[in-house]
């Protein structure tokens, strides 16, 4: 009779790096013989990837940690991430058994915890619960942001080998996954691991070829890092998406300039202007930070019209929070929190008003949409090439995740746009 496989349960907070890592840890596992813990079964190993960017992901990463040591407490419970970097007294005080793995050695971590196994290769083949997949291609940052504890946690950026890459993206394409990301903590760094004059037009170049991806997205990256030759293979690949991530976090030059960031205000609306003039159907997601120190009515008023010029598809919105060891954190002018919260909230209101206007113009055209999730009463909700988010309604039995479908656009709603079949999949 053979012997019931042992239970595992990983966990990540933040940034699609940590996401990826994550995915990492759970395929390796999976090839180990173990299987993820079901809902109410308990767990012989927990993995918490940790975040610190914010004090509220310091905050969730602790209770994720407590919660899952109240759900396993036969589990061994393993915390690494950039809190277990930052903090590890912090993660040490809930419980002296926890054992807490550096980044520097967190793709060693199986191999710490069982030193006499053969340990399966630190990558993916799958995306749990994702139709899109995030692949890590660079780690660490120099940029040293004043804001920013990434660079004293993750280090100095170091980038994987195109020729790695691109297998596992093919790995992943065979899977069935139809959608790459190309993810990092500073993407616009990568240089092939060393590789003479390689740049991440090469590697986007290299994973555009491979048979049977359908789409290829670029994340997070800043404005000064798209030169002609980065514009050129994402705007004439034959698989990448006609958008793309570009960090914006301040309007006020006055606040890049406090942030230490490499840019102006007037680079990153030439480069989105570029862009879109190129192609019209072109649309930028963003990252913005509200409550800098020293962030003026007029700094932030600044921002609000970058946004009313640009129309992001999204905004990621982070109120400004102290990190310990960065520069930001010394600061005289703290905006108060209760100013913060006000300004939080007119950013994000004006966000929804400027992606509604955005939306608007596609109204009536026939696009093509992932399906990536099933919503109440039948409902699928996707991206279209250029991410915006769209309800597919009616006629949709047929239908099912990860499924590539051709849609009119026949309404824009506060959620997103809605879409009716304009005919199905063979």
């Amino acid at each position: 009779m053979s012997q019931p496989k042992k239970k595992y349960a990983v966990e990540a907070l933040g940034c699609r790096t940590n996401q990826y890592e994550a995915q990492a840890f759970r395929d390796q596992l999976a090839q180990m013989d173990y299987e993820a813990a079901a809902e109410g079964e308990d767990a012989d190993l927990c993995i918490v990837n940790t975040c610190t960017v914010t004090q509220h992901a310091d905050s969730h990463s602790r209770h994720l940690i407590r919660q899952l040591m109240k759900k396993h407490p036969r589990a061994q419970l393993v915390v690494t991430g950039c809190l277990a970097e930052r903090d590890p007294a912090s993660i040490q005080r809930l419980d002296s058994s926890l054992r807490i793995i550096p980044n520097a050695d967190k793709e060693q971590l199986l191999e710490k915890l069982f030193p006499e196994e053969d340990i399966p290769e630190f990558s993916i083949k799958r995306f749990e619960a994702h139709t899109r997949a995030f692949v890590k291609v660079q780690d660490g940052c120099n940029s040293f942001c004043t804001y920013c504890i990434i660079p004293y946690v993750r280090g100095r950026s170091r980038s994987r080998s195109v020729d790695d890459v691109v297998r596992e993206v093919r790995d992943l394409v065979q899977t069935g996954y139809k959608e790459v990301v190309l993810t990092g903590i500073n993407i616009g760094d990568f240089d092939g691991g060393g590789a003479a004059g390689c740049r991440l037009a090469d590697l986007i170049r290299a994973v555009d070829k491979v048979d049977g991806l359908e789409r290829l997205r670029v994340s997070s990256i800043d404005p000064d890092e798209i030169d002609a030759e980065l514009q050129d293979v994402i705007l004439n690949g034959k698989r990448t998406c006609r958008s793309m991530h570009i960090v914006l976090q301040a309007g006020s030059n006055m606040i890049l300039k406090r942030m230490n960031r490499k840019y102006t205000r007037q680079v990153f609306l030439d480069t989105v202007r570029t862009l879109s003039n190129a192609c019209p159907d072109f649309t930028v997601t963003t990252d913005i930070i509200v409550g800098f120190p020293g962030e003026t009515e007029q700094d932030f008023a600044e921002t609000l019209d970058v946004m009313r010029e640009v129309r992001f598809a999204k905004v990621h919105m982070f109120p400004y929070s102290d990190r310990p060891r960065t520069k930001a954190a010394t600061y005289p002018n703290k905006v108060p929190s209760d100013m913060i919260a006000s300004r939080k909230s007119r950013l994000l209101r004006a966000a929804e008003e400027t992606a509604l206007q955005l939306r608007q113009q596609f109204i009536g055209r026939t696009m093509t949409v992932l399906l990536e999730n099933r919503e109440e009463k039948g409902r699928f909700f996707g991206h279209t090439d250029n991410f915006l988010g769209v309800f597919i309604e009616g006629h949709t039995t047929k239908l099912d995740t990860n499924q590539l479908v051709t849609v009119r656009l026949v309404d824009n709603q506060p959620e997103g746009l809605v879409g009716v079949m304009h005919h199905f999949p063979s």
